[in-house]
């Protein structure tokens, strides 16, 4: 059974708004399986998934996490599950933690919706490869880090992880990213206004956030090359 299966009948559950109580009588079961299969403590039969995806109108490829979309087909962006717009939004042990996740939470929001705007896949799917390849460094180095961990939860090697491999796929979809919008700019020629008067009047709620992303890193990348400077 995919590992994807119990969050899948768990975040179901809650988006419908009802307990674990009321789905397992729904479902036929008893509580305490349902509380087994929500947090992949038991496997269900094929007969239990049948009905789960009937009860919760979904296919069975989205409910064994095998694809995005509920009917098994095209994802919607609708249907991704945003935990950003849950209510009191904090991650656990840490204001540090939350407020940075907002800021960049908020920033990519303004980056994708100008993207969306210009109507160029290639761009969108670049920037998503890029940030994603980002996050899943950043996490790796996270999870190998008390040197513990079986890495075969990972398909890429961890010696090719280290060699690099990331952070030249990286490069590679950056460059497809400035091709794309240079592609877009010779067929098109033109961009949303991108100024701090059309930012502020388009994103009110997040424009602050990518305004102090640009300015903490444009001061970091100058300390750090005056600190280079100094040294030669």
């Amino acid at each position: 059974m995919s590992s994807d299966f119990p969050r899948c009948l768990s975040l179901l559950r809650q988006e419908k708004g009802i307990s674990q109580r009321a789905a397992a009588k729904e479902l036929g079961i008893s509580q305490a399986l349902l509380s087994h299969y929500e947090n992949g403590v038991r496997e269900p039969g094929l007969a239990f998934v049948v009905k789960a995806c009937n009860y919760y109108n979904v296919s069975a490829d989205f409910l064994l996490g095998r694809t995005l979309s509920r009917d098994g087909t095209t994802i919607a962006a609708e249907e991704l599950y945003d935990y950003s717009s849950e209510k009191d939004n904090v991650l656990h042990g840490s204001i540090l933690a939350t407020l940075n996740k907002k800021l960049l939470v908020n920033s990519i929001g303004v980056l994708f919706d100008l993207l969306g705007k210009t109507g160029k896949k290639e761009a969108i799917n670049a920037a998503a490869d890029y940030l994603g390849t980002a996050i899943y460094k950043l996490f790796r180095h996270l999870y190998r880090a008390d040197g513990t961990q079986n890495e075969d939860f990972f398909s890429v090697p961890a010696r090719q992880f280290m060699a690099g491999i990331p952070f030249a796929d990286m490069i590679c979809t950056e460059a497809e990213y400035v091709d794309a919008l240079a592609c877009h700019v010779k067929e098109k020629g033109n961009f949303p206004p991108m100024n701090n008067d059309a930012l502020r009047e388009s994103y009110p709620g997040l424009y602050q956030s990518l305004l102090q992303i640009i300015h903490t890193t444009g001061e970091r990348v100058n300390c750090r090359k005056a600190a280079r400077a100094e040294k030669n």
